[in-house]
């Protein structure tokens, strides 16, 4: 049986905020922003090419503070052009950085499973995007 994360519920102080953030910054896509009932909303959100989305909302997700979500982690298959596109739609995002022996080259597959950037939402909910390009065979 697979067993398959789906959504993951990130806190926020301003969902209409968090929401521009994640859709106009970060470049997720907007799956559904409701308001089943008084006081109630609901916003999903999709990473492009993700099976897991992120649940912003009021009334309806579990009681966390603001910014207590820590080490949400995205996958892409090239970190530098990554971090560009964050940078030009304005996210605040850390140099890049090196979790292993540093190869040297350049190259863009050097980078894989030891390159990473991070940046974190307006209320401090903290990401970190990793290089993969190939994934090793099971």
């Amino acid at each position: 049986m697979d067993w398959t994360l789906e959504v993951v519920v990130v806190p926020v102080t301003d969902v209409d905020r968090a929401k521009a953030f994640y859709v106009d910054q970060v470049g997720f896509r907007l799956d559904h922003d409701i308001s089943p009932g008084p006081g109630q909303r609901l916003v999903q959100l999709t990473p492009p090419g993700s099976g897991c989305s992120i649940v912003l909302g009021k009334g309806m997700v579990p009681d966390m503070p603001p910014g207590s979500l820590k080490g949400l982690q995205l996958v892409v298959a090239d970190v530098r052009k990554a971090r560009e596109e964050l940078v030009e739609r304005g996210v605040e995002v850390g140099e890049l950085q090196l979790y292993g022996p540093d190869p040297g080259t350049g190259a863009l597959e050097d980078l894989d499973n030891i390159g990473f950037i991070h940046f974190s939402d307006p209320d401090g909910n903290s990401w970190s995007v990793q290089q993969i390009s190939a994934r090793a065979k099971v």
